[in-house]
């Protein structure tokens, strides 16, 4: 019964974010779009702008799916959608911040509210309604993940996979990466590792290491999303799996460290990961945007005769 209730709240938390990334895209999907096609003509803009849009979708994958999308349409380039992969994974940590929040005492008005606005007329109220209800539950299911990590921690098999992880830095980054691939949201795995951290039951470093790897499995969706959208969208999905899996690679030997300098980032050690992400995202971004062009051209070069 436990792990029947866990999985329907993996399945409220994703609920949740579809409504509030629907949400916010029929407020402002033309502009983005606009945005996306405007101003990306170099690496720093498409950076800037990959950043402001998975800000406001509250999702990397919806923006890489648009983004390769408008390839397949030749409405973008290519080497314009290296820029918009660095944006969106800095982008992506503001929901791992935001979901760190404390708002469970306006969880209720904010559900009234919503349901009000969704019985309104005007699409814009209904999409505001629809944020607003996205955004309560999504919060509902970190109460919930934070609640059944002990109780889930009873189980067996689940208790010994978890021992196993604690035990086994490479392990918990393919789990990660499995996870996210299966319910293909790298937010709602770091939501549920969250959840195991602040109960207790799952050290930082495990939960640092499941975070790298949901950055690698977060990829299928953009990959699946190129398949039959032409050369440049498939190169496009291979540059988003290399610029991610080169980042863990180049961060797994610091996990440790990464998890010494957690207390002193803040108290509460979800917070503390949540913080994490941010220094893992940034740092990676920022060392390739300088080399973005000459990156583009070297995944043409392993990639691009293979799919020509």
């Amino acid at each position: 019964m436990i792990l029947l209730i866990f999985i329907l709240l993996v399945g409220l938390f994703i609920l949740g974010m579809s409504m509030l990334r629907y949400g916010l895209f029929h407020l402002s999907g033309e502009t983005l779009k606009s945005w996306l096609t405007r101003t990306t003509d170099v690496p720093w803009k498409g950076f800037l702008v990959g950043i402001l849009i998975t800000c406001l979708l509250q999702s990397s994958s919806a923006v890489m799916i648009i983004t390769i999308g408008l390839i397949s349409a030749r409405i973008l380039t290519f080497p314009q959608s290296i820029g918009i992969i660095l944006g969106t994974n800095i982008g992506t940590t503001i929901t791992t911040e935001l979901i760190t929040f404390n708002i469970q005492s306006l969880l209720i008005p904010l559900i009234i509210l919503s349901i009000v606005l969704l019985f309104l007329k005007k699409k814009k109220f209904q999409s505001i309604g629809l944020v607003l209800l996205g955004i309560s539950f999504v919060f509902i299911a970190m109460d919930g993940f934070e609640f059944l990590a002990l109780p889930l921690r009873e189980f067996g098999v689940i208790d010994r996979f978890i021992s196993s992880m604690n035990d086994s830095l490479l392990l918990s980054v393919i789990a990660g990466i499995v996870i996210t691939a299966i319910i293909q949201s790298s937010t709602a795995t770091t939501a549920i590792i969250m959840g195991f951290l602040s109960a207790g039951s799952m050290e930082l470093a495990t939960g640092i290491a499941i975070l790298l790897g949901s950055n690698i499995g977060t990829c299928v969706d953009a990959f699946l999303a190129s398949i039959g959208g032409g050369r440049e969208a498939r190169l496009t999905a291979y540059a988003h799996i290399w610029l991610n899996l080169i980042g863990v690679l180049a961060f797994y030997p610091f996990i440790g460290a990464l998890a010494e300098l957690g207390p002193s980032l803040a108290n509460k050690t979800e917070v503390q990961l949540a913080h994490i992400s941010v220094l893992f995202n940034v740092i990676c971004s920022l060392s390739v945007l300088p080399f973005a062009e000459g990156f583009g051209k070297l995944i043409i070069r392993i990639h691009g005769r293979k799919i020509s």
